[in-house]
């Protein structure tokens, strides 16, 4: 199945409908502007032409769809989820809650030992090159929404940080210490949580956990969407299906906020242990190795 075959099918439920005008911005900078009708398959087909013509990514076309659903096609998102009753993690077989959880204790064990004394270093360099602890510890939402303490790398500033971290980071924040920009850039900060998985409060692959009270487009996460709590139905993950998707960072625009819970949505419905290895490759490909934290 080729791409545009896949963005038809993804998006052909999601936003059936009479929907209204938008603009895509491909790469190159050339705009297309396009009306959906009640026949979405050939509007679908035509978007993705017209931005693959102008240089866009697939990531671009995926959210351009997705951001219809902040608008009339809310209801069909939500609806699509409802027809589903094998969602989260306990409708998941007994063979996969085992596997995915030997694949956690085994690979965070195999991280830990062989990235010792790079987190050595790291801590090192941290405590040398400001005030304040090597790591940052901070409650977030996990598996059934209780909260648990996350570890990451410190990055900010002490006196500077946002310890409840409603306030996201943002490009060039000034918060960030020069060893933390390499850090975040890297996406090294988030190696700690593997202590996380080893204690059973993540997972290495899963909706990335998120703090109490985060902004999304304005306004609490928690208001954002009726079905953003149901993200919380699988355990929390140092990477998941929405940010090798491209949805990681800043949650300021609708398009990104949604387009982050629709994968989060998608990854507790179809989750699989094969799936959850092509994640980690492709987070190790498009996370550590090309470097685009911040």
């Amino acid at each position: 199945m080729n791409l545009s075959s896949r963005v038809k099918s993804k998006f052909a439920n999601l936003f059936a409908g009479n929907l209204p005008h938008v603009s895509y911005a491909g790469a190159a900078g050339g705009v297309a502007r396009r009306k959906f009708a009640s026949d979405t398959h050939p509007v679908l087909r035509e978007s993705y032409i017209t931005m693959r013509d102008s240089g866009a990514r697939a990531m671009d076309i995926d959210a351009a769809h997705v951001a219809h659903a902040s608008h009339e096609g809310m209801r069909a998102f939500q609806q699509s989820y409802e027809k589903h009753s094998d969602f989260g993690l306990r409708s998941k077989s007994t063979t996969f809650i085992f596997c995915k959880r030997a694949i956690d204790i085994s690979f965070s064990l195999i991280g830990l030992f062989m990235l010792a004394h790079i987190l050595l270093a790291i801590a090192i360099a941290i405590k040398v090159t400001s005030k304040g602890p090597v790591f940052f510890r901070q409650d977030r939402y996990g598996l059934d929404g209780k909260l648990f303490k996350i570890y990451k790398f410190r990055t900010m500033y002490t006196d500077l940080a946002d310890a409840s971290g409603v306030r996201q980071t943002t490009k060039n924040d000034c918060r960030i210490t020069p060893i933390g920009k390499f850090l975040r850039r890297t996406s090294i900060d988030e190696l700690p949580q593997l202590f996380n998985v080893l204690e059973g409060t993540m997972s290495l692959v899963g909706p990335r956990p998120h703090v109490p009270n985060m902004i999304a487009a304005g306004q609490r996460y928690e208001d954002f969407h009726p079905r953003y709590m149901d993200r919380h139905s699988m355990v929390p993950g140092i990477t998941g299906l929405a940010q090798v998707k491209g949805y990681r960072g800043e949650t300021t625009s609708p398009e990104a906020a949604m387009g982050r819970l629709y994968y989060d949505l998608e990854y507790a419905r179809s989750a699989s242990i094969l799936g959850d290895i092509k994640i980690l490759f492709m987070t190790i490909r498009t996370e550590f190795l090309s470097g685009s934290g911040f």
